[in-house]
């Protein structure tokens, strides 16, 4: 199948069966490796894209799925060669370490952001459920998170 969308701003056009999914299109054909593979079961957010600006699994989508959608992934985050202030937010907080989990993150945080730009610690939290830090933990991951939003402790 022919598949049409729009990846990181860009309009893409893809040729692959409409069954393969959307880790393996992106990583394999399309070179996008920031996308991570670690369960393979939608358990971890490890693989993370936005999709019209929700963060979704692409282990558990199919290349059919993005048929007229738009998809961001960490490499389209920053529009260019400087990172993207919530990026440099998680290197700033000490958020980063193996960096397995770090695009996952970075997607989900920056989709809570911009639909609640002032998130609390637990609005955060939640906005993060979906992936798993083994190395650097949440504390700092949700610092992060709030240093790009330009909060404070003080700020609830």
């Amino acid at each position: 199948m022919i598949l049409h969308f729009t990846l990181n701003g860009q309009a893409t056009r893809v040729e692959c069966d409409p069954d393969r999914r959307v880790v393996d299109l992106l990583r394999q054909d399309l070179g996008l490796t920031g996308v991570k593979e670690a369960c393979g079961a939608g358990e971890c957010g490890a693989c993370a894209i936005l999709l019209d600006g929700v963060p979704r699994l692409s282990c558990l989508l199919l290349a059919a799925q993005l048929a007229g959608h738009e998809v961001l992934t960490i490499e389209g985050l920053a529009g260019g060669e400087a990172p993207h202030p919530l990026q440099e937010a998680f290197a700033r907080a000490g958020a980063v370490q193996c960096g397995f989990c770090t695009p996952g993150m970075v997607l989900a945080s920056h989709a809570l952001l911009a639909r609640q730009p002032r998130p609390s610690r637990q609005e955060i939290a939640q906005a993060i459920a979906g992936n798993l830090c083994r190395c650097t933990g949440y504390h700092k991951i949700i610092d992060a998170v709030r240093l790009a939003a330009g909060l404070s402790e003080d700020d609830s």
